[in-house]
C-alpha cells in the first residue's frame, strides 16, 4: 500500500463510475468522474491545488502567507484545505446570504470567513472584487504576504485540469472516450479537460451543459451573451466569458432545465447510490444529450462534482422546491 506525504497528494486520480441504468437505457457508456471523492469533497480541490502550486512557483505566495479569495462555494473549501496542509492562512470573502452550513464548513476547514452584502458583479463591492482589494491592501502593508487566487481569471485553474483531469480520463477509458460534457462556473474544468482530450484525439466532442440563469449556452449557440431561465443549482453558470473559458474547444451546447436535472439527482440516489448535488444532475443530463447526439455505442464522460449533503436546504426542502415548480421524490419522507 502506498502512502501519501500530505492530504494534497490525495487530490485527483478519482475513479470513473459507470452510471448503470442510464448507460443500459441509452446504449452508450455514461461515465462519471467521481470528483466528490477528493478530500475537500469536490472538483474544486483541483483548481485550489493548481492555483496554489502555481503561486508558490512564481513567488506570488510565500512561506507563511495568506490565500485570499471571493467565493460562495467549494473553491473556498478547497483553498482552505490546501492552505492548511501547506502552511498558509486563508481568508474567504462571501455574500452574507449564504447558508449557515456553508459558512460553518469553511470555518471548520480553517478559513477566516468575511461576510459582506450581496451585490451584482458589476458593483465594485461584489465579494470577488472585495477579495482582490483585501489581498492588495495586505500586500501594500507587507509585500508578498497575500495571494489573491482569482479563480475565474487565473489560468492555473484551467492548466491543472489540462495536466491532470483530462489525461486521467484518457487513461481510464484507454483512449476510448468519444465525448466529454460538463457545466461551467469558472471554465477551468471544461476548458482544461477539453484542451487535453482534443490534444489526444481531435474527434472527441466537447460539450457545455448549462443551467438556467446562465448566459453561456446562448453565447455558444448564437454568439451573444444572454441570460435565460433560472436554476436552483449553485456554483455553475456565468454571464461572461472568463479567461479560463476563453478559446475553449466547445463543439456543442445545451441549456438544461431544473425540471430534468433535479429528478435525475434523485434517480441517481435510488438507482446508483450516488448522493450528488444539482450541478451533477445538470452534467449527467448533458451526458445523455451528448449520447443521443452521437448515437448508441459511444463513451461519454462527465463530472460528478460534489455531494447533495451540501445542499440539503434546497434539494430536500419541500416548500422551497414547490416554490420553484419542483417536487421531492416520492420515496423521501420529510420530518
Amino acid at each position: 500500500m502506498s502512502n501519501s506525504s500530505s492530504i494534497v497528494d490525495c487530490i485527483g486520480n478519482t475513479p470513473l463510475i459507470r452510471l448503470n441504468r442510464l448507460s443500459d437505457e441509452c446504449g452508450s457508456e455514461i461515465l462519471g468522474k467521481a470528483e466528490f471523492m477528493n478530500p475537500g469533497g469536490s472538483v474544486k480541490d483541483r483548481a485550489a491545488l493548481g492555483m496554489v502550486r502555481a503561486a508558490e512557483a512564481s513567488g506570488e505566495l510565500k512561506p507563511g502567507g495568506t490565500i485570499v479569495e471571493g467565493t460562495a462555494g467549494n473553491t473556498g473549501i478547497g483553498l482552505a484545505l490546501v492552505g492548511s496542509a501547506l502552511g498558509y492562512r486563508s481568508i474567504i470573502v462571501m455574500p452574507n446570504n449564504q447558508s449557515r452550513s456553508k459558512i460553518d464548513t469553511l470555518k471548520a476547514h480553517g478559513a477566516e470567513v468575511r461576510l459582506i452584502p450581496p451585490v451584482p458583479y458589476r458593483n465594485p463591492e461584489h465579494f470577488v472584487h472585495t477579495s482582490g482589494r483585501i489581498a492588495a491592501e495586505m500586500n501594500s502593508e507587507n509585500p508578498g504576504s497575500a495571494f489573491w487566487a482569482n479563480q475565474f481569471e487565473n489560468l492555473a485553474n484551467r492548466e491543472f485540469h489540462e495536466r491532470t483531469t483530462g489525461p486521467e480520463i484518457w487513461e481510464q477509458t484507454e483512449g476510448r472516450v468519444d465525448g466529454f460534457v460538463c457545466a461551467v462556473g469558472t471554465g477551468g474544468t471544461l476548458g482544461g479537460v477539453g484542451r487535453a482530450l482534443k490534444a489526444f484525439n481531435s474527434d472527441i466532442k466537447i460539450a457545455l451543459s448549462d443551467p438556467g440563469g446562465s448566459a453561456l449556452n446562448h453565447y455558444f449557440s448564437h454568439g451573444e451573451l444572454k441570460i435565460e431561465g433560472t436554476s436552483i443549482t449553485e456554483g455553475i453558470g456565468n454571464s461572461r466569458i472568463t479567461a479560463n473559458l476563453e478559446g475553449s474547444p466547445i463543439d456543442l451546447s445545451w441549456q438544461i432545465p431544473d425540471s430534468e436535472a433535479i429528478p435525475l439527482v434523485y434517480s441517481l440516489i435510488r438507482d446508483e447510490g450516488l448522493v450528488l448535488g444539482g450541478s451533477s444532475g445538470i452534467n449527467v443530463v448533458g451526458a445523455l444529450r451528448l449520447a443521443k447526439e452521437l448515437g448508441p455505442g459511444h463513451t461519454i464522460v462527465t463530472i460528478l462534482c460534489d455531494s447533495a449533503t451540501r445542499y440539503m436546504e434546497r434539494l430536500f426542502n419541500a416548500e422551497f422546491l414547490q416554490s420553484k415548480g419542483l417536487e421531492l421524490p416520492d420515496w423521501y419522507v420529510p420530518d
